[in-house]
């Protein structure tokens, strides 16, 4: 069932990456599991449990990966050569940007995350030293 799925959405939205990933894609699936993956429950428990001002360099360290990623994956989809690919790629814009759309929310909430972490006072509170 999974593969069939895993086809069907390959062939609806004309995702080649699924089907045949590129060696540097590869790299970032195994960056996901190893790395982003680890990271959910953790920042899960932090953002549900509250006031936990420690998530906030990991949440950097994460969002500043994740939107990395996903500016190469995003140029790939706009900028790569997909007509010799084995599978089907997309072959006009508009085919180009409903791909686009279903990677820009990976890259969006990420962002979302950074800017939290950078511009949010709760997060940003720098703690002022007395001086002697």
């Amino acid at each position: 069932k999974l593969t069939e799925l895993l086809q069907w959405y390959a062939a609806t939205f004309r995702d080649p990456m699924m089907l045949q990933p590129p060696e540097w894609f590869k790299a970032f699936i195994y960056c996901e599991a190893f790395l982003q993956m680890p990271f959910f429950p953790v920042a899960v428990y932090a953002f549900l449990k509250g006031g936990c001002k420690w998530i906030r360099t990991p949440a950097i360290i994460y969002s500043t990966h994740v939107a990395t990623t996903l500016l190469a994956i995003l140029a790939h989809i706009l900028f790569h050569d997909f007509s010799k690919s084995e599978h089907l790629g997309p072959q006009t814009q508009r085919e180009r940007l409903i791909l686009l759309s279903i990677y820009v929310p990976y890259l969006l909430i990420p962002l979302l995350i950074l800017f939290t972490m950078l511009y949010n006072p709760h997060y940003n509170h720098v703690e002022k030293r007395k001086r002697k």
